[in-house]
């Protein structure tokens, strides 16, 4: 898979919504809040843009079964 960033645009995303609870661990968390503070976007907004990132690029292998 090639190098990607994902850019973050003044766009905001307007449409139905599901809210869900998730864990994260206490650092994920605050490295969140850093990135949206700095883009002036709330939290929810910056995990929704990584989660559709990492999903449009994902990539299934076949692996162990635990």
């Amino acid at each position: 898979m090639p190098n990607k960033k994902l850019k973050i645009s003044t766009k905001k995303y307007q449409g139905e919504t599901s809210v869900i609870s998730l864990r994260l661990p206490i650092e994920l968390v605050a490295t969140l809040d850093e990135i949206a503070k700095v883009t002036g976007r709330t939290r929810n907004d910056i995990m929704q843009r990584c989660l559709e990132f990492s999903v449009d690029n994902l990539e299934i292998t076949e692996g162990e079964q635990k």
